[in-house]
């Protein structure tokens, strides 16, 4: 099964990517606004794109029926049930919450949710398995990895509902 690698680009939307079988690299960047951008990268350098395909929300409609996208979605839940129940959730840190200013100690969130924070993101960088003692700040992005329940309750606490 090929490896799908996905990146989360704060205040520009998410990208996924993939090597085909023939050692090309290519993505898709799914824009905050909901347009995509199709990527082929350099053989040479594969940090630099040869070639990019604007489309709106129509036409990468058009391109995933024209793809099979019943096929990709079957494929995904298998994933899913592959790993468990595993799941992995981007968490905003609402401005509102008791969190702001707090610690990761502070919050008891693997002791409330069975959730870990794995990253912090926030405008200054990425901050890999932040400490215990690693201050939330409002705007803070938290990677969170568990159970489905446990993630969305992880939501419910960071997001202020």
């Amino acid at each position: 099964m090929t490896t799908i690698d996905e990146t989360r680009l704060p205040g520009v939307g998410v990208r996924h990517e993939f090597t085909t079988h023939r050692g090309e690299r290519v993505g898709v960047l799914k824009h905050l606004a909901g347009d995509r951008e199709l990527l082929v990268y350099s053989r040479d350098d594969p940090d630099s794109c040869e070639r990019t395909l604007r489309l709106d929300e129509a036409d990468a409609e058009a391109l995933a029926e024209l793809l099979g996208i019943s096929q990709l979605a079957q494929s995904l839940g298998a994933v899913r049930e592959a790993v468990g129940g595993l799941v992995i959730e981007w968490v905003d840190i609402a401005a509102g919450t008791p969190y702001a200013g707090r610690t990761i100690a502070d919050s008891e969130l693997r002791t409330r949710t069975g959730v870990s924070i794995i990253a912090l993101l926030r405008s200054s960088g990425a901050i890999p398995a932040p400490t215990p003692d690693q201050q939330f700040e409002a705007g803070d992005t938290v990677i969170v990895v568990g159970t489905l329940e446990g993630v969305r309750e992880a939501e419910a606490l960071f997001e202020g509902r």
